[in-house]
Formats: C-alpha cells, structure tokens, sequence
C-alpha cells in the first residue's frame, strides 16, 4: 500500500465525529469542542491487562489511550489526557507501528480508548498495519457518547465496541460530563453498536472476536441510574450485550472540589443495590468485587451466574 503524507490526512473541515458537532476546520490545526486539532495525539500504549476478560485475556489487550475526549467528566480518571491534552503527536503512518508493534508485543487485539476525534487518521493506520492475514480484532473503548451517523459511516472498523451507560437522567448528565443529551444519546448508540456487531462471540481461549459489551461504572449517589440502565438493557438488547459492572468510581479531576455526592466513593449498600438489579433480570456479564475503601483503578471481575462463552 502506498504511503500518504500527514498532509493529505482527512482532518474534518467541518468537524461534526462527536455528538457536539463543534463545527471546527480541523484542517486548519483550529481545535475543536474536544480540543483536538489537525494531528493525533496519544498519552501512551501498551498491553494492559486491567479490561473485562475477554478483551484483557491472557497476554493482555494492546491499548491505545488517545488524548482529547468529547466527554468533560468532572471525575475523569484519565484526565491528563482526556482533559488536559498531554500526549504526543503522531501521524497516521506512526499510528500504524504501534498497531504493529502491539501485534509483535502479543496483544489480544487493539483497544482504541477514546478514539473518536482521530477516526478518519485511525482508518488509515488500520488499513496500513492490516496489509498481512494477521489481523487483530479492533476494540472501540468509548464513554459511550458517540453519534449514531459516525458509528455508521465507519461501520466495519471495530469489531467490538466496549460501551457506557453512565447516567439514566440529563441533569445528572449535565452536572457529571457536561452532556444533558447523553442519555439519548449514548442508548441510540449502543443499539447501532448492537446492529453492527451482533451478540458477543468469543474463540476457543475466551476472546472476544465481535460483539458489543456494556459497562455501568456505579456513580456515587446515583446507583438508581445504574438500576435503570440495567432494567433498559434487559427489555432492549436481553443477553446479546453482556454488562460489566463497576465499583471503581474514584474522585479526581474536578470531582474533588465538586462537594457531594462527587467527592466521595461509592458505598457498599449503594453497589450491592445493583449487584442486586444485576441478579433480579439476570443480566449476563461480569460484576467488579467491592473493596471497601476501593482506590485500584480495575479491581477483580467475577462472571455474573450462569455466564459462560457466547
């Protein structure tokens, strides 16, 4: 395949990839809602074994973590990057060595963490690391704030969307991420997500190859949110898109300064609420074990009952 220059890279004029559509001429370096400009910006990429277990697997899932993230969470744990912007640059050219590199390293697949900004650059470096029969499965790793029209126009890239529900109401949407219109939003997207996909499958060592996976990341004060996230999953997806359920909330970023409930950690009886919600429809997937006090970024996954290889 023949190279291109980061010059002839498809830098949205316009910008409208997020649910924000900003508008903003990418093409001259101005930055959008996000922040992000005319060139990919990237924290750092490894293999990382901390994701549910058929995307860590074994050996590890080969992650990407983007800078720039259309979502503003006032609790951000990744916000260095995601909020405030510190990465390095890179071109499409150097996007493909290191999904090359992560490929040699072992990775399971390629994780795309927050990648929406940098998706026309993304399918270019995809289509320059896959030009041999070892293909790895892409994953999209989203807050679940994507629009259904960018889902569709790059249906085909992801062959696994690791999705959010993180709120069931737009004032705590708008008071947590700045996006009263995330409920709408990231639902319709899931069930593209869904649409694309197909229920989750894994091969022979448990790895996911395709499929959709949902987390709800159990928000202090707003366990009920989560509760009906669930209930909205069960009547509309049943067991094609497994949960994973997480206790890992921890006050950063802005969440710090924010005052209550945002400036504190999850309680046991607020996460057994939907550990119990999880039991009660029967949801498939994965519940994070309860550490009291819990400050690990990723604790321990257990599979829900009943849940085994798709």
């Amino acid at each position: 395949m023949s190279e291109r220059t980061d010059a002839e890279l498809p830098a949205p004029s316009a910008c409208r990839l997020c649910p924000r559509q900003c508008g903003a001429d990418r093409m001259a370096n101005r930055a959008g809602a996000c922040g992000a400009g005319a060139e990919v910006r990237m924290f750092r990429y490894g293999l990382h074994r901390g994701e549910e277990p058929p995307i860590s697997g074994t050996r590890g899932s080969g992650t990407l973590f983007f800078s720039h993230c259309p979502l503003s969470c006032l609790y951000c744990q990744n916000w260095a990057w995601s909020q405030e912007n510190r990465g390095e640059t890179f071109g499409a050219q150097e996007l493909a060595k290191r999904f090359r590199r992560l490929r040699q390293d072992g990775a399971h697949n390629l994780n795309l963490v927050s990648p929406t900004p940098w998706l026309p650059w993304i399918r270019i470096a995809l289509a320059e690391a896959n030009t041999d029969a070892e293909r790895l499965p892409v994953v999209c790793n989203t807050s679940g704030y994507e629009r259904t029209e960018t889902l569709r126009e790059y249906e085909g890239l992801a062959d696994v969307y690791l999705t959010d529900l993180r709120y069931a109401r737009a004032e705590t949407a708008r008071e947590g991420s700045n996006a009263p219109d995330y409920v709408e939003v990231a639902r319709d997207a899931l069930l593209e997500m869904r649409r694309q996909t197909g229920p989750l499958k894994l091969n022979d060592d448990g790895i996911a190859r395709s499929g959709t996976i949902c987390r709800l990341l159990v928000l202090p004060g707003h366990a009920d949110e989560a509760v009906a996230n669930l209930r909205w999953l069960a009547a509309q997806v049943g067991s094609d898109v497994p949960v994973a359920v997480m206790a890992q909330y921890r006050p950063a970023w802005q969440a710090l300064e924010r005052g209550a409930p945002w400036n504190r950690l999850v309680e046991r009886a607020e996460y057994e609420t939907v550990v119990a919600a999880v039991e009660e429809l029967g949801c498939e997937g994965w519940v994070q074990e309860f550490e009291e006090g819990m400050a690990a970024p990723l604790a321990g996954f257990r599979m829900t009952p009943g849940y085994g290889h798709v």
